[in-house]
């Protein structure tokens, strides 16, 4: 366990942002993340579709993540469909300017 007093997180739904477990998502950052184009077409997410029948079909994980290579930190999403296909979860990142995208998927290695 780490003996370091974690530190505010700014932004967020969450007040601390080192604590490795995971986060609940903020109303905001629910429209975020079923704006992402790939997680819409996944899901055939059409436009009168509320976040709650999106929410009822997932599971999302958040974590605040610090990166030690390539050196990312930040929010850190998992999405799972509610039926295990072999294919990886869906991992998004924030990008520069703060925007959800999804992490480039030649930097992450899954062991199944």
């Amino acid at each position: 366990m780490p003996t370091t007093k974690p530190q505010p997180h700014t932004g967020d739904f969450d007040e601390w942002c080192d604590d490795p477990r995971t986060h609940p998502l903020s109303p905001k950052e629910w429209a975020e993340l079923v704006q992402v184009p790939e997680i819409r077409e996944s899901w055939g997410i059409v436009d009168d579709e509320t976040q709650e029948q999106f929410a009822a079909q997932i599971y999302v994980a958040k974590f605040h993540f610090h990166s030690g290579s390539p050196g990312y930190v930040g929010d850190l999403f998992t999405v799972q469909g509610d039926v295990l296909t072999g294919d990886a979860p869906f991992l998004l990142l924030r990008d520069k300017s703060g925007r959800l995208k999804l992490a480039d998927r030649r930097y992450l290695v899954f062991f199944v």
